[in-house]
């Protein structure tokens, strides 16, 4: 996707233990109370690399606009799994991460056409112009106003939906999701196609994935059978397999980094 190497390159030491923090510095601003239900947050990323950096991303179900090296803003949809961005020298990347569903009122259609792809946005008919200024928080939130979102009320639902899923570790199956929810398993999907870009399935699966990582920063132990079962899996082997296809390297490889 987008030109970028499909899979993290050799191990190195500037990934581990949270070293790339000597390189990075990170900053989140949470958008106003009128964007508040279309927006996350708002991140900005600076970096100082002497050699290239092979930085891995990896998947949420989330839109981005992003502002890259002074040009013109680009559209991301939803990634279905991880990518690799090369960070070489001094570079600032400002972003804004939509809420699930988030994007949709600004598209004016369908999300599910963005997953996985990379477009202008100027490509999309409800974003105004960019007048190519340096963004900051201030001048993007003025852009997406004058895009005059309106609330959307089944964004709302499957952002809540997302959210449940996120919080809740039982939840590892569709069909009990959809009856949590009150609806079908078919209509939760069309709901998830539209307004997410990916499916149920895919985020259930994402957030028990989440949970991984999280004990990882934590320095809890870890039993990978035992884990593989309280997530759903059938076997250790399965999930070992999915962990690598959503975060590019097998979860005993993947915990170096903290």
């Amino acid at each position: 996707m987008d030109g970028v190497p499909p899979r993290p390159g050799p191990e190195d030491s500037r990934a581990l233990g949270g070293a790339w923090a000597r390189f990075q510095r990170h900053d989140f601003p949470g958008p106003s109370a009128q964007l508040a239900p279309f927006v996350r947050r708002y991140w900005i990323v600076e970096w100082d690399y002497d050699e290239p950096y092979h930085q891995l991303i990896v998947p949420y179900p989330h839109g981005h606009l992003i502002f890259r090296d002074g040009g013109a803003p680009q559209v991301h949809g939803v990634s279905s799994g991880h990518v690799v961005r090369v960070l070489e020298g001094r570079g600032r990347v400002f972003g804004v991460e939509f809420r699930p569903g988030g994007f949709r009122p600004f598209l004016r259609a369908s999300v599910s056409g963005l997953t996985d792809r990379v477009l202008p946005a100027a490509d999309v008919p409800g974003l105004p112009p960019w007048s190519r200024r340096v963004p900051d928080v201030a001048s993007v939130e003025r852009w997406l106003l004058a895009a005059g979102p309106e609330p959307d009320p089944a964004a709302e639902l499957v952002a809540g939906v997302v959210d449940e899923v996120a919080a809740d570790p039982t939840i590892t199956r569709v069909d009990k999701l959809a009856a949590r929810v009150g609806t079908g398993v078919r209509r939760l999907q069309r709901l998830f196609a539209e307004h997410v870009g990916v499916g149920p399935k895919w985020v259930i699966r994402r957030y028990r994935l989440h949970e991984t990582t999280e004990r990882m920063e934590r320095g809890d132990a870890i039993v990978w059978a035992d884990l593989a079962g309280e997530l759903g899996y059938a076997d250790q082997a399965h999930f070992s397999r999915d962990f690598a296809a959503l975060f590019g390297e097998p979860p005993t490889r993947y915990a170096r980094r903290y």
